[in-house]
């Protein structure tokens, strides 16, 4: 296989270690979106990579004790 294909084509060493500031309220609003996006779909596989997806961007600002919070408000 072609090296001209990589994914990532910069080398390790030169990506920049600096971080990106993600707010609450835009992660908060992503997941919102999602969650309505989910109740539209019919196929549980893509149910399923939704709310991984959801679950990864949630991830993002708040930690595992606020996930369960959040999720135990929603029930």
């Amino acid at each position: 296989m072609s090296d001209d294909l990589s994914i990532n084509p910069e080398p390790v060493d030169s990506v920049d270690d600096e971080f990106e500031e993600i707010s609450s309220d835009e992660v908060d609003r992503v997941c919102a979106v999602l969650d309505e996006l989910i109740e539209t779909v019919h196929s549980e596989n893509i149910q399923a990579y939704l709310e991984e997806c959801s679950n990864n961007i949630f991830s993002l600002v708040y930690d595992s004790g606020d996930f369960e919070s959040a999720r135990d408000e929603a029930a």
